[in-house]
């Protein structure tokens, strides 16, 4: 799919989606509880429904009603199993540890550039505790073998998806463990979101420098009451960055949790820091445009959000460096190299560095056809770049937008932005 976006001035309201990342986290708390809980979670997306595949393919039986999950929980887990990842790489990261948990051989099937993204050290600590794998690096993957308690050693700055995994295993591994993280915890706030899900079903986790004590139980303990995931910090980012660029109007977003635990809630300081005007009432955050200028930036906790980042950048004056971004190179695209050629083509001074981006920003674009390199967001964030741009911005693969955000191009064109799917 192709979409035309003619320049505009972004003015309006939305209510942000809810977060995947809780929700990849609370289904599978859910599936490996005691008894059934219901989530309330308005979206879906291709990543959560790959989530929701996975569980039930274990054994969990998860409906979906019009706004909500009910989750069954996994009771007698499959001998065997296919788990179709599609592209998500929260879902293979989580659920390898998971299934080795569980003691189920499966073959985890990968879409895109999944099977590409690295599995390791995960998987040789796997392999070190009794799983055996198949041939990396390619779909599908095959795993077999259970683990059981005892000490586990991870390394900090690969994916802290990794740490997040065997955290859940842990949990309903019987017994006590130790969880080592070598080195520094990069994308901390993950990390915390995955422990604040544990613990809303119950999990005796102590925390301590770079060390996780795990009071192992069979399962995990289901609230009493229903569970509602939250807003999504990553995804209203690319409304409120619009709100940052337009020159008349202001953008709106709300349904927004100020004290979130998602490490992206910190758009709203870094477009302060850029020199926006941003305003809250409730839950609801306002962003109007100001005299931007670069920063300084380093994307260690928020990588998610560099390609949003680098568009306001562009949006300023001045030159903003951002740094500690080395593992956007292994994403649905190499961010890295994507947001640069992305920019490049509208028309941006921009410069690619081994762990970063150097933008220099003079607040116009001029405007051109883009791919989206197959990844939402950089679709997402070519959309908020037309709003610099002098002429009509065409881009190609907008489709990828659902992986993350459906409903995307519907809540842009909801902001007086003049679109055209094709």
């Amino acid at each position: 799919m192709k979409v035309r976006i003619t320049p505009s001035n972004p003015n309006g309201r939305i209510k942000s989606i809810a977060s995947k990342s809780a929700a990849h986290r609370l289904l599978i708390c859910a599936a490996l509880a005691d008894k059934a809980t219901e989530i309330f979670c308005e979206e879906i997306n291709e990543d959560i429904s790959a989530t929701v595949r996975c569980l039930n393919a274990l054994g969990a039986k998860i409906t979906r009603n019009e706004k909500s999950f009910t989750v069954l929980p996994i009771r007698i887990p499959k001998r065997e199993a296919l788990l179709d990842c599609g592209e998500s790489g929260s879902t293979l990261r989580f659920m390898t540890p998971v299934v080795a948990a569980i003691g189920c051989k499966t073959d985890f099937a990968m879409a895109g550039r999944l099977k590409d993204r690295p599995l390791s050290p995960l998987r040789e600590e796997l392999e070190a505790h009794g799983v055996s794998f198949s041939e990396p690096n390619k779909s599908p993957l095959s795993l077999s073998g259970r683990i059981s308690a005892g000490e586990y050693r991870i390394r900090g700055d690969v994916s802290s998806q990794f740490i997040s995994g065997l955290l859940f295993a842990l949990s309903v591994c019987e017994g006590e463990s130790r969880l080592v993280v070598e080195g520094k915890l990069e994308s901390l706030p993950y990390v915390n979101m995955t422990l604040n899900a544990l613990f809303s079903f119950g999990a005796d986790i102590d925390i301590g420098d770079n060390l996780f004590m795990i009071h192992g139980k069979s399962r995990l303990r289901s609230p009493s009451a229903p569970i509602t995931v939250e807003g999504d910090w990553s995804n209203a980012a690319f409304a409120l960055a619009a709100g940052a660029l337009t020159k008349k109007g202001k953008v709106s977003v709300f349904a927004l949790d100020e004290n979130s635990m998602q490490g992206d809630r910190s758009i709203i300081e870094i477009l302060v820091r850029f020199g926006a005007d941003v305003r809250r009432r409730e839950d609801c955050f306002t962003v109007r445009g100001g005299q931007l200028r670069g920063i300084e930036l380093s994307a260690e906790n928020i990588p998610d959000l560099v390609p949003v980042i680098a568009v306001v950048a562009a949006g300023a004056v001045g030159t903003t460096r951002i740094y500690g971004a080395s593992r956007l190179k292994l994403k649905e695209s190499d961010r890295l190299e994507s947001v640069t050629a992305m920019l490049t083509a509208l028309g941006a001074d921009i410069k690619k560095t081994d762990d970063g981006l150097i933008i220099n920003g003079n607040g116009r674009l001029s405007g051109g056809v883009v791919d989206s390199f197959s990844d939402h967001r950089i679709a997402m964030s070519a959309a908020v770049a037309s709003i610099l741009c002098e002429n009509e911005v065409i881009i190609t693969g907008a489709e990828s937008a659902a992986k993350s955000y459906p409903s995307f191009w519907d809540d842009f064109a909801s902001l007086s932005v003049s679109l055209i799917k094709e």
